[in-house]
């Protein structure tokens, strides 16, 4: 494939194949170690990333291949006011693949337009994030076994998360898929996204006001954080940004198999004290990352192992 920009990109076959890649590199690391030498990945971010980033350019390390690119725009000739078109288009000529994260929604696409090379979307904006979401299914896959007959409950800010967003337009695609949406008044999920990914497929779904009502039935618990960045008013965010707090006494109704999960970082959404429960799986979660982007690369470069 050319490019990712979305995680509908991609057919049902070519996730459950890129799971099934990244389950083989798992058991087998040794075999794609030089799977991609002399191949070299531009990691371009206009925005702060950690995991995304870092998951990216280990990837492209662990399958022996190399890694060019920048952290932040303020280290780019973005600063002294190059366009976009014209920096992806010089890139291009230096890297075989790269991964793009911009705050601008769209941008990932309008970049693809003049690359030359594969360009997979790293985020943009509360857009959407497909390789987060990858290793959310990748994540749900190894927990379950399964990527049908789930109920997911999404907590939090549902309306500018890019990781939710994303999550629901793939699990929607699967057989036996219900949600419950928990979020306050003012961070409800999106309603264009309800009526297109969900109703128009006759998807079940709930919406919720808070995690105790809904606990007792979900497989999959997706927190998401109150993202200060997104917010306009500052005032708004402090007022909303502690109104989910998931702690060990609100497990207690829980499924005794419920994965949990978060695409961090967190702030304070799910206190330490859960991180030793066994059905904490956002730090492997985060390395499930490293794995599915692995799989993802050798995809787009059609590189075969």
């Amino acid at each position: 494939m050319k490019n990712l920009m979305n995680i509908t990109d991609l057919t049902v076959e070519e996730i459950d194949e890129l799971i099934a890649v990244a389950e083989d590199i798992i058991a087998n690391p040794e075999k794609y170690q030089d799977a991609c030498r002399h191949k070299l990945l531009a990691t371009l971010f206009f925005e702060p990333s950690t995991r995304t980033r870092l998951s990216f350019e280990s990837a492209m390390h662990r399958l022996g291949g190399a890694v060019v690119g920048f952290s932040e725009a303020g280290s780019s000739s973005s600063a002294k006011g190059e366009s976009l078109s014209d920096t992806v288009q010089t890139v291009g000529c230096y890297a075989d693949i790269i991964a793009m994260r911009h705050p601008k929604e769209g941008a990932p696409v309008v970049a693809a337009r003049r690359a030359g090379v594969p360009i997979i979307n790293a985020g943009d904006g509360a857009h959407n994030h497909p390789t987060q979401t990858l290793t959310d299914l990748l994540t749900i896959w190894r927990a379950k076994k399964r990527l049908n007959n789930l109920t997911i409950g999404l907590c939090g800010d549902l309306k500018f998360g890019r990781t939710v967003h994303s999550l629901v337009g793939a699990m929607a695609r699967y057989s036996g898929i219900k949600f419950v949406f928990i979020a306050p008044e003012e961070l409800k999920f999106p309603r264009y996204i309800i009526e297109d990914e969900l109703e128009s497929r006759g998807i079940e779904y709930k919406e919720v006001s808070t995690m105790e009502e809904a606990m007792p039935e979900l497989d999959i618990l997706y927190m998401t954080r109150v993202q200060k960045e997104r917010f306009f008013n500052e005032a708004d965010y402090i007022r909303l940004k502690d109104t989910y707090i998931l702690t060990p006494d609100k497990l207690v109704p829980a499924k005794k198999d419920l994965a949990i999960m978060h695409p961090l970082p967190r702030v304070n959404e799910i206190s330490v004290a859960v991180d030793d429960d066994p059905r904490a799986m956002y730090f492997p979660q985060a390395k499930n990352g490293m794995f599915i982007r692995m799989a993802l690369i050798l995809k787009m470069l059609e590189v075969k192992v």
